[in-house]
């Protein structure tokens, strides 16, 4: 499934690193910055999240929610979490759900993996409709930074 500007953003609920449920409908009211990624401690996803992580400020100041989603699991989100100081939750979608309502999975990965999260960006207004989409099907490559940080202005 293709996710579309302007269309309403798949709701969902997950547990976070820190053994929360985290809903998107939470954040009615503030705009999300929704960051997939393939898995925890790889370089490029590790590249991806610190420069959210860098750039935490920015977005927060705007008012704006950074969540991290990948397949791992929460212990191992909880752990990538506390060695790279994020400041936002790392949500685990174990059971690739919501990687799928957001047409960010891979059917087939490197090492012969399954059903592993695309890397891929977006944001959501306040009113929970997607105004940046960007979905990477090269796994190496980095989301738009700058465009995704000019939609949030």
């Amino acid at each position: 499934m293709v996710l579309t500007i302007g269309q309403p953003a798949p709701q969902f609920t997950l547990f976070s690193s820190d053994k929360k449920e985290v809903s998107l409908a939470d954040f009615k009211g503030r705009k999300v910055v929704i960051h997939f990624f393939p898995l925890a401690f790889t370089g490029v996803c590790t590249a991806q999240l610190c420069t959210m992580r860098d750039s935490f400020g920015y977005y927060d100041g705007l008012g704006a929610t950074i969540l991290g989603i990948s397949v791992d699991s929460l212990f191992t989100l909880g752990k990538f979490k506390e060695e790279n100081n994020y400041q936002f939750d790392l949500l685990s979608d174990f059971n690739k759900e919501v990687s799928a309502a957001y047409g960010a999975l891979y059917a087939e990965f490197a090492f012969g993996m399954k059903g592993v999260a695309k890397r891929a960006a977006f944001v959501i207004d306040e009113e929970q409709n997607i105004i940046y989409a960007e979905v990477l099907e090269n796994a190496g490559d980095l989301p738009d930074f700058a465009a995704i940080a000019d939609k949030v202005k």
